[in-house]
């Protein structure tokens, strides 16, 4: 099912350390403020019909007129930023932390990171189990060069505590102005106590695909694909497609498919990898809405990697998309997942835009695998558990990208 350009569905984590700013309408805005005047308002009173009656209106608008008339500062009121609030809250109350509201300058900014290039400190996060988490650094940026790693749960931000911040608050905090410092106080599961990272913030640039041909164990051929691949940006599909056609001139025997920390990113994209794996018409990925209303995305089948053997390796850094697609593959060829647990977002996004720029980011839909299993809050389980340890980190050893090796030479 082909997509609008204007409908493109965001599939990864909330926040961007990268970072983004994105904070990640309700149709009342503000016209001429003058003066502090309640009736320059542009009212709801039209919107209501469609709504119950249990709903009133009337104490919004009874709260403002509070504000206008009672507050100490009313004649220096920044309604505009009122209005935002407004709807922050509103947002806020679904208990969604992937819907969002975006002011103008935020909304441009997720725009323009999703397409590629922003300053940050090159990581993302999302707030798991209430507390905001990193899902991954970056390879290559500020945030892995400085010793973050997926899991990491940041308990502070410079001198502002995390826990009674929203993730667009957070976020805000975190991303800044290129060479600027930010310092987090983070927790690890392996640590026992906290300890201050200090990240210093560049321009980050997200890198898509790196690939090499690598040997079996005792092998003397260099005749496996290993494909790292690290977002489903909007140009993801394109450099998979240029790697691809490179990767078959050395006839691989088998496919290793690297998205270990890849947050995930555009939905339309985790389809269009998996269509170079599985055949045409075979089910991708289910949205399920909450009216019982369901769409399957389907391969298009682009064949050329159908019959070749391949390994997929996973982490809890693997996110959305690349959940989407490591669900598929298993769930259609018995592809195997080796590494950790995944991430476990099983839900899609839709940016609406609203006047004046701003826009929200808003949960339109879980997805399922072909199979029908919903992985959010609970991940995908690989086939073959397999750890990466502190000194496997220090002594530069993958174990579980040997695993797969091994796997492929069975």
């Amino acid at each position: 099912m082909e997509m609008e350009k204007s409908m493109k569905k965001y599939i990864s984590i909330p926040a961007w350390i990268f970072l983004l700013a994105f904070i990640f309408g309700f149709g009342f805005f503000i016209g001429n403020f003058n003066k502090p005047s309640i009736e320059k308002i542009e009212g709801l009173s039209n919107k209501e019909s469609h709504l119950s009656s249990s709903i009133d209106f009337s104490l919004f608008w009874d709260a403002w007129n509070v504000i206008e008339n009672k507050y100490v500062n009313r004649f220096e009121l920044d309604r505009q930023k009122m209005v935002y609030g407004a709807i922050i809250g509103m947002l806020d109350s679904l208990g969604d932390p992937y819907s969002v509201f975006m002011e103008p300058e935020d909304s441009e900014k997720f725009i323009d990171d999703m397409s590629g290039s922003f300053d940050g400190i090159g990581a993302e996060v999302g707030i798991r189990k209430e507390i905001l988490t990193v899902i991954s650094p970056l390879e290559g940026n500020p945030a892995q060069k400085a010793g973050l790693k997926s899991g990491d749960q940041i308990i502070k931000i410079d001198d502002t505590l995390t826990g009674d911040l929203t993730l667009d608050e957070s976020v805000s905090l975190i991303r800044g102005e290129k060479g600027t410092e930010v310092a987090l106080l983070v927790f690890r599961d392996e640590w026992e106590e906290t300890k201050e990272i200090k990240i210093v913030r560049d321009e980050i640039k997200i890198p898509i695909i790196k690939w090499e041909m690598l040997a079996p164990p005792g092998g003397e051929n260099n005749n496996i694909a290993y494909i790292q691949f690290y977002h489903f940006t909007e140009n993801s599909a394109v450099e998979f497609s240029k790697t691809i056609n490179e990767i078959l001139k050395f006839n691989p025997n088998g496919i290793i498919l690297d998205i270990r920390n890849n947050p995930g990113g555009y939905l339309e994209t985790s389809i269009d990898i998996a269509s170079w794996f599985l055949p045409k018409g075979e089910i991708v990925v289910i949205e399920d809405f909450s009216d019982e209303k369901r769409n399957e995305f389907v391969s298009k089948g682009y064949k050329k990697l159908e019959n070749i053997p391949t390994v997929v390796l996973i982490n809890e850094g693997s996110a959305s998309a690349s959940e989407i697609l490591a669900g598929a593959l298993r769930d259609i060829r018995g592809i195997k997942l080796v590494g950790q647990k995944s991430f476990g977002k099983g839900s899609v996004q839709q940016l609406e835009k609203l006047k004046g720029g701003s826009s929200v980011k808003i949960t339109v839909a879980k997805w399922l695998t072909p199979s029908g299993l919903s992985i959010s809050e609970k991940g995908i389980i690989p086939d073959e558990e397999v750890e990466i340890t502190l000194e496997d980190i220090d002594n530069m050893h993958d174990p579980q990208l040997n695993k797969a090796l091994e796997m492929l030479n069975e």
